[in-house]
């Protein structure tokens, strides 16, 4: 003789919803939804001839400075024993210390200047500690500049 068997299902309680199959399986492994990128549209590029020719000016290079030898002297008389300097921008020149100039007669003093480009300017300075009044004085280059500074 067989016993049959039946399970007994126990009804939810009131306090308890039961949930639907469907919203369970949903929380357990989420739907994945992938979307399609919209195609782009196609781009076509229009070029428009220009209806006037432009005049492109030709290039020209330019030549590089010529190195030239500046002469500057000075024509005072700085007092026997003493020695005129010259500071300034320059060619081998700076303001922090001055380069003694050489005496080249009775209240004359020169200094050449080698492989100058650019104007050099500077002040005269009698021992490299007493500066000239004044402005500051400009060569050229090329020039031989004589200048007769006052203290």
């Amino acid at each position: 003789m067989k016993k049959s068997t039946t399970a007994k299902v126990a009804k939810p309680s009131t306090a308890v919803a039961a949930k639907p199959v469907a919203a369970v399986a949903a929380k357990k492994a989420p739907a994945k939804t992938v979307k399609k990128a919209a195609a782009a549209p196609k781009r076509t590029a229009v070029v428009e001839a220009p209806s006037e020719k432009i005049a492109v000016a030709p290039v020209t290079k330019t030549a590089p400075r010529k190195l030239v030898s500046t002469t500057i002297s000075a024509q005072i008389d700085v007092g026997f024993g003493n020695t005129l300097f010259i500071r300034g921008e320059g060619q081998g020149l700076s303001w922090e210390a001055g380069v003694a100039m050489e005496s080249v007669g009775d209240s004359q003093w020169s200094i050449s200047l080698p492989s100058v480009s650019a104007p050099v300017v500077f002040k005269l300075l009698i021992n490299d500690q007493i500066w000239s009044v004044g402005e500051n004085f400009v060569a050229e280059p090329g020039s031989s500049l004589v200048v007769s500074p006052a203290f």
